[in-house]
């Protein structure tokens, strides 16, 4: 008989870090804006994660109703994001994250 391993709270929080962790090395090392776009959705999808572990551990639907509003923005957000982001890759392939600073008006 082999005895199983519950996951408890703590791991989900750790990999919640971890996985924010991660996007935040990539946003701040990473100049292709592409990149850094996926950063920012991994840190998104680890603040959602918390969330979740939260909810569950309290049983409560708040932190899953947050999580559910969180996804709708992003969503919108990559829509929008994405496609300006791919519009201007397509003009200038070798564009970084300080060259974008010229679409101020």
């Amino acid at each position: 008989m082999s005895a199983v391993i519950e996951p408890t709270t703590s791991w989900f929080l750790i990999l919640s870090a971890v996985l924010f962790a991660v996007g935040m090395v990539g946003v701040m090392v990473r100049r292709n804006p592409l990149v850094m776009f996926m950063c920012i959705e991994l840190m998104l999808n680890a603040v959602n994660l918390s969330f979740v572990t939260f909810a569950r551990a309290r049983a409560d639907v708040g932190g899953q109703t947050a999580v559910f509003f969180v996804l709708v923005v992003a969503a919108a957000e990559v829509t929008v994001g994405l496609g300006i982001i791919v519009s201007i890759m397509r003009r200038r392939t070798e564009a970084t994250a300080d060259d974008l600073s010229v679409l101020k008006g």
